[in-house]
């Protein structure tokens, strides 16, 4: 450290402080050359005994092993990553959101009991990122395949019935043009209204459409969208690795009036009502479910809007981040999926689907065990006294406020993949490995929001980082940061909260210094290690 920060720390914080600084420099100048090497190892001298440090843009996040999925979804996850050569926590990821899309709607999970008011459908949103070139698109196939299938062996099962209710709904369509021309054309009431009973008997024995059932999409318009949930029994699902539907949901293709209702309400299972000249809908208990992988870029570019985070739409989704190993995989391996990994992991999404094409008019509730609710119901205290001021989730409340709910119905997935559609309710068992998963996804999402740039302590803290990096300043008083950076750090409140930040990843060291007499100073010391160049 220079005589003139010593000097200059002097003046700040007292006789006390120069005697530490003092202690630290002679500690540090076994390399006495004022050169950038001699530089450099003074503060590797003086950080030998700081851990790394965590800067806010770079999170770290938990590895999600496959062992939080059920046993037949765990074999074909892990089967899936290895022969793909991706992170585990893509194939989880997916395979969750698959589960889903067979399962919502006719399910639901109600913590409290069948007969309790709250209840969680299980649709899930996951969003999954990692860069171009990873491989997404074959995890997604590699998952998605058997729902594919499914809905190939529909089409051709229903395929006379289809054509069928086709030809005669044609027919009866034309009846009803004739009927309507005669009756406009008829020469007295008596007759007009002999014709108007015959178009009410054409119309009302027209046989109802059948549609070849689909259980997801890609690249849907919000519009659309609304218009399959009423075509396939108010369910549907969006599997993609094509950033698209975010496009869509900006508003890109609408001049930037973006449609999040049909969104935001398919989450919830809120009912929706459309009247429009153009089009109507009336779904009274949807389920959307999302499975996505985009690469970093994308999302922090699109969905970096304010409207995405204030709308609650961000919050919905369940966020991986994790490492890309692009670049470090083994271009001469090749490992196939085995054959009857893949028979079974089919075999049992097709159990799951047996019966989907009932009509539903109310899911069934599983309840949680007495076991299950508790854990449930701990997990849940945990994160809401972290959601408060100061508290490690304070930024992503909007996010971790949903989390209880969303181990509620990951735990019920897992209890159905498990039992089957037979299930009858949700064991301590199947909640132990939503929670868990829940409890790993957490840094996740804090990972994301950063990339969001939605975090604005996390953006505060990057700040102070870089202010005393580029001032070479590894010691300094709060008082002299906050004056430095005031067109920032309007309170001392924000700034505290950006330091508390960065003690939290081990970036800073926080002491109160002795002044004099006066209150003691407040010193901030950088860790040393980010000044080694």
């Amino acid at each position: 450290m220079s005589d003139s920060d010593m000097n200059d720390l002097a003046r700040v914080a007292g006789g006390a402080a120069v005697a530490i600084v003092i202690n630290e420099a002679l500690e540090a100048h076994r390399t006495p050359e004022e050169t950038p090497a001699g530089k450099n190892a003074e503060v590797h001298s003086i950080g030998e005994n700081w851990p790394d440090p965590i800067l806010p843009d770079q999170v770290p996040v938990p590895d999600i092993p496959v062992d939080v999925l059920p046993s037949w979804v765990k074999d074909m996850a892990l089967a899936v990553a290895e022969s793909t050569q991706t992170p585990t926590a893509l194939a989880v990821m997916v395979s969750l959101s698959v589960l889903a899309t067979c399962l919502h709607r006719r399910f639901e999970v109600a913590p409290w009991g069948e007969d309790d008011d709250y209840t969680e459908p299980l649709n899930v949103w996951t969003l999954t990122t990692l860069p171009s070139g990873s491989r997404k698109t074959a995890v997604i196939g590699a998952l998605a395949g058997p729902l594919v299938h499914w809905e190939k062996l529909e089409r051709d099962r229903l395929r006379r019935e289809i054509v069928s209710s086709k030809a005669a709904r044609m027919v009866a369509k034309k009846n009803i043009e004739k009927l309507t021309k005669a009756a406009v054309n008829a020469d007295s009431d008596k007759a007009r209204e002999e014709f108007r009973k015959q178009i009410e008997d054409e119309e009302n024995n027209m046989p109802p459409e059948i549609r070849a059932p689909r259980l997801f999409t890609g690249d849907v318009t919000a519009e659309r969208l609304q218009a399959l949930l009423v075509e396939h029994d108010e369910r549907m699902a969006v599997l993609s690795d094509e950033a698209g539907i975010f496009l869509i949901m900006s508003g890109m293709y609408s001049g930037g009036n973006a449609n999040l209702d049909v969104f935001l309400q398919g989450h919830a299972g809120a009912p929706m009502r459309v009247d429009r000249a153009d089009r109507c809908a009336h779904v009274d208990r949807p389920a959307l479910t999302f499975g996505l992988a985009l690469q970093p870029g994308v999302l922090a570019d699109v969905a970096s809007s304010r409207r995405f985070r204030d709308s609650g739409l961000l919050a919905r989704f369940l966020f991986a981040m994790p490492q890309s190993n692009v670049g470090s995989r083994d271009v001469r391996r090749r490992w196939a999926i085995p054959h009857y990994v893949k028979q079974e992991y089919e075999r049992r999404l097709h159990g799951l689907l047996d019966g989907r094409s009932q009509a539903v008019n109310k899911p069934r509730a599983l309840a949680m065990t007495d076991p299950a609710r508790e854990l449930w119901l701990d997990f849940a205290a945990e994160i809401e006294a972290q959601q408060g001021e100061r508290g490690a989730m304070e930024s992503i409340a909007d996010w971790s406020s949903k989390l209880p709910g969303a181990a509620a119905r990951i735990a019920a997935l897992i209890e159905l993949a498990d039992c089957g559609p037979a299930a009858e309710g949700v064991s301590l068992e199947a909640t132990e490995k939503a929670v868990r998963l829940c409890r790993l996804l957490i840094p996740h999402a804090h990972a994301a929001f950063g990339l969001l740039g939605a975090d604005a302590t996390d953006t505060d803290a990057t700040a102070v980082v870089k202010w005393a990096q580029d001032g070479r300043r590894l010691s300094f008083s709060k008082s002299e940061c906050q004056k430095a950076m005031e067109g920032r750090f309007r309170t001392v409140a924000r700034l505290d909260k950006a330091i508390e930040r960065l003690e939290q990843g081990d970036v800073v060291k926080v002491e109160k210094v002795p002044n004099r007499g006066a209150r003691p100073t407040t010193m901030i010391r950088m860790n040393p290690k980010l000044f080694i160049d």
